[in-house]
């Protein structure tokens, strides 16, 4: 195997759950292949660079082996190598979001009727 569409690529190697959601970020401009933006018909070769933006972060890696079918977690991540600055730029992302929970914590409880409606009168005119 010489090439593959960057779709099945993208789902062989586990960046997207299914087909269709690889083939619409790519649509949709979150791929890009050697900095050009791909579509999902596109060919890659073993080495491009990849630039992959989904839920988990945004990703640079090179593509180390092709493959047309989804297998194991272990296998998957064999298919490519992630750079190092791309790891180290989401493990801060990551980091920050962590920072981030401590100054605006989670309620510790769903609002009550009252508290909605106050919630709703103030979104509607700007006062509580």
């Amino acid at each position: 195997m010489d090439s593959v569409r960057i779709d099945k690529w993208l789902w062989a190697a586990r960046f997207f759950k299914t087909r269709a959601l690889a083939s619409k970020a790519c649509d949709l401009g979150r791929i890009h292949c050697n900095e050009i933006q791909a579509k999902p018909a596109r060919e890659v070769k073993t080495g491009d660079m990849l630039r992959i933006r989904n839920e988990g972060g945004e990703f640079h890696v090179e593509i180390q082996q092709l493959s047309e079918m989804r297998g194991p977690a272990a296998v998957a991540q064999t298919l490519y190598r992630e750079t190092d600055a791309s790891r180290e730029a989401r493990q801060r992302a990551a980091e920050e979001r962590k920072a981030m929970q401590q100054f605006a914590p989670l309620p510790e409880h769903r609002p009550s009727k009252r508290d909605r409606r106050h919630i709703i009168r103030f979104r509607q005119d700007g006062r509580m």
